[in-house]
């Protein structure tokens, strides 16, 4: 199959700066397995139904919140300058019904700068929620498309991923995407990958993504229906 892409950067000296982390709150990125949507109030009630899970509170290292904490999380990711998240929609589901993005979640994906001695440097994240989702190929498709829109978008030339010792299918996939281990942690039982990102790294992720394009959120459902 052809692989295409469409891309768009910003200019160097927009990339990764105090309003580098708004960009994605009115962009979302299509898939041919899935969409990525930035992540709203409407999406809270069902992720705090997730994450009351005791297999997800273990795999993604988090503590359980009320719901009240998790309106308040929402807010602070919304307007905390070094984070990027996106709710992954499974893509079938929400072309059956554009409107129903809440039937449609199936886990979610960020991308956190935390890094003060560099700037460039994401801490990644994904999760995989609904068990009827998973081993269908798109968490690792939506752990692609973020790492270009990191690298196109947002600068970022290196990743970091901190995975569970007892999360073989993330650590699977990771080193299947050229994550090298560069630590561990007895204390907090998890391994530490990195990526570079080289010329020859970003065209490797454009050409293992089929298709990718990235549209007006507010006009996804007139995306959907074309």
């Amino acid at each position: 199959m052809q692989s295409w892409v469409f891309i768009f950067a910003l200019k160097p000296s927009e990339l990764v700066d105090e309003k580098a982390m708004k960009t994605n709150e009115n962009q979302a990125i299509c898939l041919p397995k899935c969409i990525l949507v930035p992540y709203c109030e409407k999406h809270v009630l069902k992720y705090h139904e997730w994450m009351k899970s005791e297999e997800l509170q273990v795999l993604t290292a988090s503590e359980p919140l009320s719901l009240e904490e998790e309106y308040q999380m929402q807010i602070s990711w919304y307007e905390d300058d070094k984070k990027c998240t996106f709710i992954i929609l499974d893509k079938d589901l929400i072309k059956a019904s554009p409107e129903d993005e809440i039937s449609a979640m199936v886990g979610d994906v960020n991308l956190f700068f935390n890094d003060l001695d560099n700037i460039h440097c994401a801490e990644l994240e994904i999760m995989v929620a609904e068990m009827g989702a998973r081993g269908k190929g798109i968490g690792k498709q939506a752990t692609l498309a973020i790492m270009n829109y990191g690298v196109l978008t947002l600068g970022v030339d290196t990743f970091i991923v901190k995975i569970g010792y007892q999360n073989t299918p993330s650590i699977e996939l990771f080193k299947k995407l050229g994550f090298q281990e560069i630590s561990r942690s007895e204390a907090f039982q998890e391994i530490t990958f990195q990526l570079s990102i080289t010329e020859d790294k970003k065209l490797d992720i454009q050409s293992s993504l089929e298709e990718y394009s990235v549209c007006t959120y507010s006009n996804l459902q007139s995306v959907l229906l074309k």
